[in-house]
C-alpha cells in the first residue's frame, strides 16, 4: 500500500521548534501578566489553556500544509505563514472560550502578549533553523548523493526541473542514460556508463536513484539499485507491485514513487536520532571515567596512543573516522596480512580467535566490550547510532559485492543483530548480511529497545566477545 508524505512527517525538526516557540511565548505571557500573588488561583486554568493551545497546534499541522516547501520560502512568505498560523491558533482558542462561556474569566491582554511573542519566536527559530540547514547543505554536509536515470531527449527537462525545487539537500552525481549516447555531461552532470556503475556508487557514495523510464523498463534496474540498499525514486508511470515501502510525493511537475528496503519512518528515525544523543552524553561520561583507570594500563603494556581511530564505511559508502580503546599492539595492522590465512570467516570480513595482536589488557577490555566506549562520541556527532549494523573497513568495502552494499542502508551501529546472535559463532559473511538486511527491513524502536536489552546481557554474560 502506498503512502503519501505528508508535509509535517517531513520537517518534524521545525514542528518541534514551533512548540518550543509555543512554549516559550506562552509561559512568557504568562509570568507578564498574572501577578505572583495569584499564581495559585491561575496556575491551574492557564497550564490547561496551554496544553489546549498545544493539541491545537497540532490538530492544524496535521491537517494543512503549513510546513510545506518551508526550506524554499522568503523571509516575507515565512513571516506571513507564522501569522496565519497563530492568528488560526488564537481564533480557534476564541472559539472555544466563547463556546464555554469562559471569555471573560481569561486575560485577553495575556492572550496579545502571547501571540506578539509566538510570531516573533516562531519566525526567529525558523529562520535561524532554516539558515543552519541550508548552510550545511552548501557545505557539503548532510546533503544525499544523486543519480538520475533517464532517456536522453527527456535528460535536461527533467534535471532542469529536479534543480528548480532541489534546496540543496540534493547532490546530482550523475545521469545514466536509458540506450546509445554520445553527450559527455548533460546540464553540467557527467553522464555515466552502467557498466561499472556499483563501482562508481561505492567511490562517491550515492544515497538516491531518481528513475524516469516507461511503463515496464523500471523493474531491473530498481532490484539492482535497492539491492545496494540505495533510495529508489520512479517516475509514476509504472506498476506499483513488488515495491517495498512505497510513498508518494510531489516533485516540480512530476509525481514520484519512491521505494526503500528500510521500512524507518521520519518520525522514527527522529526518536532514534534523539535517544542516541541523549545515550551519547552518558557514555561520553562512562567514556571519561573509564579512561581514567584504562589508559595507565594501555601505556604499560603496549607503549603509545590510548585511542585507535580507524576509517570505516558508514551510510551509504561515507566514509568517517571511528574512535576505539587501543586493543592491539601499535603494528597491528602490518601484522593482519600475515594472519589472513588463520582468518574465520569467509567473505570480506576479517575476524581471528585470540588475535595475537591484542596485548593482555587489550584481551580483557575486547572480552568486556570496554574498547567500544569511545564510539560514543562517533554516536554522538551522528556517524553511529546506538544500534544498527558493523561498520566494515576500508578494504572488507572494497571487496563488496552488489547485495553486501544493502548492509550500508542505515547507520553503522555500536550493536545490532549480529552482536546479538552469538558473532563468535558466525563464520559466513552471507549470515551478516542477511541478518544485518532483516533489521534494516524490519526495523522498528521496540525492535532497537530489544537489541539493547539483549547487548546487555550479553556483555554481562561474555558472549560473542572474542
Amino acid at each position: 500500500m502506498a503512502r503519501k508524505v505528508h508535509s509535517a512527517a517531513k520537517h518534524i525538526d521545525f514542528v518541534l521548534f514551533d512548540i518550543l516557540a509555543l512554549v516559550i511565548s506562552f509561559m512568557a505571557a504568562y509570568f507578564i501578566r498574572i501577578d505572583r500573588a495569584d499564581d495559585a488561583k491561575y496556575f491551574e486554568m492557564y497550564r490547561d489553556m496551554g496544553i489546549l493551545i498545544l493539541v491545537i497546534y497540532l490538530v492544524i499541522v496535521a491537517f494543512s500544509s503549513t510546513h510545506s516547501n518551508i526550506l524554499k520560502r522568503t523571509a516575507l512568505r515565512e513571516a506571513w505563514e507564522v501569522v496565519i498560523l497563530n492568528a488560526e491558533i488564537i481564533s480557534v482558542v476564541f472559539a472555544v472560550l466563547f463556546a464555554s462561556k469562559s471569555t471573560v474569566v481569561y486575560s485577553r491582554i495575556l492572550f496579545a502578549v502571547f501571540i506578539a511573542m509566538d510570531c516573533g519566536l516562531m519566525f526567529m527559530f525558523r529562520t535561524l533553523r532554516k539558515f543552519f540547514i541550508l548552510s550545511q547543505y552548501r557545505s557539503g554536509k548532510n546533503t544525499s548523493k544523486v543519480l538520475v536515470v533517464t532517456y536522453e531527449k527527456n535528460a535536461e527537462q527533467i534535471i532542469e526541473a529536479l534543480k528548480s525545487q532541489n534546496t540543496g539537500y540534493y547532490e546530482f552525481k550523475g545521469i545514466i542514460i536509458e540506450g546509445e549516447s554520445t553527450v559527455n555531461e548533460i546540464s553540467r552532470i557527467p553522464v555515466l556508463k552502467m557498466e561499472g556503475i556499483l563501482d562508481y556508487i561505492k567511490e562517491n557514495a550515492i544515497n538516491e536513484v531518481f528513475i524516469f523510464l516507461k511503463h515496464g523498463e523500471s523493474g531491473k534496474l530498481m532490484s539492482k539499485f535497492m539491492i545496494m540498499g540505495l533510495t529508489v525514486h520512479v517516475g509514476l508511470d509504472l506498476e506499483l507491485r513488488n515495491l517495498s515501502n512505497v510513498t508518494i510525493d510531489q516533485m516540480a511537475n512530476y509525481t514520484i514513487v519512491t521505494s526503500t528496503i528500510s521500512r524507518a519512518t521520519v518520525g522514527e528515525l527522529f526518536i532514534k536520532r534523539a535517544f542516541d544523543i541523549f545515550v551519547g552524553f552518558i557514555g561520553l561520561i562512562v567514556t571519561a571515567i573509564t579512561f581514567v583507570f584504562v589508559a595507565p594500563v594501555i601505556k604499560i603494556q603496549s607503549p603509545g596512543p590510548v585511542f585507535f581511530v580507524q576509517k570505516r564505511v558508514g551510510k551509504n559508502g561515507r566514509v568517517f573516522n571511528m574512535i576505539k580503546f587501543r586493543s592491539m599492539y601499535v603494528d597491528a595492522d602490518y601484522q593482519k596480512a600475515a594472519l589472513m590465512d588463520r582468518n574465520e570467516m569467509s567473505g570480506p570480513m576479517f575476524k581471528v580467535d585470540d588475535d595475537p595482536r591484542c596485548f593482555p589488557f587489550g584481551r580483557f577490555m575486547r572480552l568486556a566490550s570496554i574498547d567500544e566506549l569511545p564510539q560514543f562520541f562517533n554516536i554522538l556527532m551522528g556517524d553511529m547510532s546506538l544500534v544498527g549494523t558493523r561498520p566494515p573497513t576500508l578494504d572488507e568495502f572494497e571487496l563488496y559485492k552488489t547485495h553486501h552494499m544493502s548492509r550500508l542502508a542505515m547507520k553503522p551501529g555500536l550493536t545490532g543483530m549480529w552482536q546479538i546472535s552469538g558473532r563468535s559463532k558466525i563464520t559466513d559473511f552471507e549470515e551478516v548480511v542477511k541478518l544485518d538486511n532483516d533489521y534494516i527491513r524490519n526495523f522498528s524502536l521496540p525492535l532497537d529497545i530489544k537489541i539493547i536489552a539483549k547487548t546487555f546481557f550479553a556483555v554481562l554474560g561474555r558472549k560473542g566477545s572474542k
